[in-house]
């Protein structure tokens, strides 16, 4: 019996039309994206990323992408306190913009995560109660939403700082590196991690992997990733954000002086002892009979040597003794190893002085002694209210300080610092590293070679791949049939 197949031909081409109109959605091919979310509850704001992977890598994260950034108006959730409902409702425009990249059908099975850094790690110090109420107010409206919300808590300046140096060697390909001669994934020499330098508002954190082995196991964390083992060592200086040691350097100011060096000469502002006695960074400081009810204007004098000296006053590096394992207030510090990338505030302040070409370490210094000697109503007439003014308000500070240590209290680097905001298309921060633990996503083997590259590209080699082979099948019947 025979069959005339060229009356299917019609019936063929129809189908293949409708399939590969389909292209390049990954999920003709059984590669839908997963996604996740986490809150990033920091001390002066809250941001929400969004982040996607193929739902093939299953134990591989072999691509994981941010598809969302959102920062979320307002203060941080610890500003809260005395109104927590509000910092629920803070939250909801973000993620009903982040649900809004997400398909309907994948909603529900979204993990959701929120971590709360130094803010609410102080909040909770001075009002546990405030902080739990912030958190449970939190809790109630995200639970509210399609999601899979996994809770929301404080995390450790440990946690944090671990989280980040994942993320930035994860993004950075760090962990592995591809070599043409073995054509395979190869694991680089512990000297190409990079160590995490992450200042925020009312902490820093320094994570880094040692020369020499970590004494102090409280301040080891370890992770298992492409198939290699890690120990790093990570500490979180709470009360060093620039907002914190800003608020501690004023203190040092008035007990002699109301000049204020770090702030641009002609700068005035007003500031009073509750203002400054008001968080747990200061108030565990004495305060002298006339501390206790001043008034003080602070004046800018803009001098940054000045202002370098006055900063040194808020570590206490007398608390170290002659330890070569410590670097300030008798904290524990083995020796650095590597290179080391600064980001969150380090990056925001030297992008702004145009300095994250990797420019020496003289060049940032001449650059912030020019700045520095500038004039407030120069500064505003060059950049405008929202320009210069914005860092002038004493962020710059931070790089008057001596900047990352050494144990003993010697410089860190006289190299090139190495900041940015993102890599890969994603923010450098803590979050990825994040999620990419909680939701057990740290991969345990190299990732594939295509890591990094954009959904388009291999979507659209997929679709000609499939093009051509329709094509060839067509063909193939025609000549066969005709």
């Amino acid at each position: 019996m025979s069959i005339d197949l060229r009356r299917y031909i019609p019936a063929i081409l129809v189908a293949l039309a409708v399939f590969c109109s389909g292209l390049p959605d990954p999920s003709c091919f059984g590669y839908a994206f997963q996604y996740g979310m986490v809150f990033d509850a920091g001390s002066s704001h809250t941001s929400l990323f969004v982040y996607q992977w193929t739902s093939d890598k299953t134990n591989d994260t072999g691509v994981v992408s941010q598809t969302l950034s959102c920062n979320v108006k307002g203060p941080g959730i610890s500003s809260y306190a005395n109104d927590p409902p509000k910092a629920g409702v803070s939250l909801r425009s973000c993620l009903e913009e982040a649900l809004k990249v997400i398909p309907d059908e994948r909603q529900r099975e979204v993990p959701v995560y929120l971590g709360a850094t130094a803010g609410m790690r102080l909040l909770s110090m001075e009002n546990k109660s405030a902080a739990d109420q912030v958190l449970n107010e939190v809790t109630k409206t995200l639970q509210q939403y399609p999601v899979n919300f996994h809770g929301a808590r404080i995390i450790t300046g440990e946690e944090e700082g671990a989280y980040g140096w994942i993320t930035i060697n994860y993004l950075l390909d760090s962990f592995t590196k591809y070599s043409p001669k073995q054509r395979d994934w190869i694991h680089p020499q512990s000297a190409k991690i990079l160590g995490a330098l992450d200042l925020g508002g009312a902490s820093t954190q320094i994570s880094f992997i040692p020369i020499g082995p970590i004494t102090d196991q409280t301040k080891a964390s370890t992770f298992r990733l492409y198939g290699f083992t890690y120990t790093i060592y990570t500490h979180s200086y709470l009360c060093y954000g620039q907002n914190q040691a800003l608020k501690q350097l004023i203190l040092k100011i008035t007990e002699g002086s109301v000049n204020h060096p770090c702030y641009p000469e002609g700068y005035q502002e007003t500031t009073t002892a509750a203002s400054i006695h008001s968080m747990p960074c200061t108030a565990s400081q004495a305060w002298t009979p006339s501390q206790a009810s001043w008034n003080a204007t602070l004046v800018g004098t803009g001098n940054a040597t000045e202002c370098r000296m006055a900063i040194k006053q808020i570590f206490n590096f007398t608390a170290c003794g002659q330890s070569q394992s410590c670097t300030f207030d008798g904290i524990y510090q083995p020796l650095v190893n590597g290179e080391f990338f600064a980001f969150s505030a380090f990056y925001y302040t030297f992008s702004f002085l145009n300095l994250t070409r990797g420019q020496p370490l003289d060049v940032v210094e001449d650059t912030v002694q020019k700045f520095c000697a500038r004039n407030w109503t120069d500064v505003r007439t060059v950049r405008g209210d929202e320009g210069y003014s914005g860092i002038g308000r004493g962020h710059l500070w931070g790089l008057q300080s001596k900047g990352p240590k050494r144990a003993g209290g010697r410089e860190l680097s006289q190299g090139r610092p190495h900041s940015k905001r993102q890599a890969a298309n994603t923010d450098i921060g803590w979050t990825l590293g994040y999620m990419l633990n909680l939701t057990n996503k740290i991969p345990a083997e190299a990732p594939e070679q295509v890591k990094g590259q954009q959904h388009g590209l291999w979507a659209a080699a997929i679709f000609f791949i499939v093009l051509t082979l329709a094509v060839c099948l067509i063909g193939l019947l025609i000549y066969i049939l005709w």
